[in-house]
């Protein structure tokens, strides 16, 4: 496999990687975990580890600072950037939707605080943000839906790849296998420092949901504390210690124990899940491409 510490000298290139697949028959369908269990609407009780975790490394969160309109749009940006990357996975023009979304990246670039230059498109920056996915998958499913086999954590890994070459940039820094991603993932939390932009973003974690500005703030704390409550210990729980820490984000043992208390319940409730319409089961985009396929994924892959 590649070594972690690759990423530092690669990201510094700041260069673009782009490779051809237009010669290649690429996509992933109804047969795949990913298909399966990416578009899954129990997937948002990940938002905030997928967002987080991309954000937790500098230069990335530099670029969505300079580039973006988080500080000003924050749920746009979610909705503008979520569907295409959806129908990268599920439409019948995947090399179209994954050329889209690398395109929205082409001009993104600039300087962090020391001076270094950065390129979204650099294949290590690239690579880190494709990996946030796929570990969406993996964490999302294994603790709120049904644990998944070894086997399985493997397929999904390689699923990813297959993935990540639909975008049309260099692989050069993709673990080969999933124990090495396993490795490199816990190599790149380690790297995670706290960035202007993950902590405006956790910042409702911290300081609580804001409420509307017509509602009287004495009301307001009375109706928003059990929301709290669920967000301090649910999306908290589902965060890599490494992230807790930067953005100081309060855990403990008995958050622990409620949150894996949630987290059992949540996968015993999966049965009832698999009897929702797809359309309820599924986000738009994925409902559409099982529908389009005439597969019904309830009943497929239920371990």
């Amino acid at each position: 496999m590649n070594s972690p510490d690759v990423f530092e000298a690669g990201v510094g290139e700041a260069e673009p990687a782009y490779v051809d697949i237009d010669s290649i028959d690429l996509r992933l369908g109804a047969d795949s975990l990913v298909w399966k269990f990416y578009g899954d609407i129990r997937g948002v009780l990940g938002f905030q580890r997928l967002a987080g975790t991309e954000n937790c490394i500098e230069q990335l969160a530099q670029g969505v600072e300079d580039h973006s309109v988080i500080f000003s749009d924050f749920l746009g940006r979610a909705r503008r950037t979520g569907p295409p990357i959806m129908r990268t996975v599920y439409s019948d023009q995947p090399h179209q939707w994954g050329r889209r979304v690398r395109d929205f990246h082409r001009d993104i670039k600039g300087t962090v605080p020391d001076g270094s230059r950065y390129h979204a498109l650099n294949p290590e920056l690239y690579y880190w943000a494709h990996a946030t996915f796929v570990d969406q998958v993996l964490t999302i499913t294994d603790t709120f839906i049904r644990r998944l086999s070894y086997e399985e954590k493997e397929q999904i890994f390689e699923e990813g790849k297959t993935w990540y070459q639909l975008y049309g940039v260099s692989a050069r820094s993709q673990p080969e296998t999933y124990e090495d991603f396993c490795v490199y993932w816990e190599t790149m939390c380690d790297k995670f420092v706290p960035t202007r932009t993950i902590l405006y973003a956790t910042g409702y974690l911290r300081k609580g949901v804001p409420g509307p500005r017509w509602m009287p703030r004495p009301l307001w704390r009375v109706i928003s504390a059990p929301i709290n409550a669920f967000l301090r210990t649910v999306i908290v729980g589902t965060l890599p210690r490494q992230m807790r820490e930067v953005c100081e984000l309060d855990w403990d043992d008995r958050k622990q124990r409620r949150f894996d208390r949630f987290a059992a319940g949540m996968r015993a409730a999966n049965p009832l899940f698999n009897r929702l319409p797809i359309r309820m089961l599924y986000t738009p985009w994925a409902a559409e491409g099982w529908e389009r396929t005439g597969v019904d994924p309830r009943r497929i892959h239920n371990g």
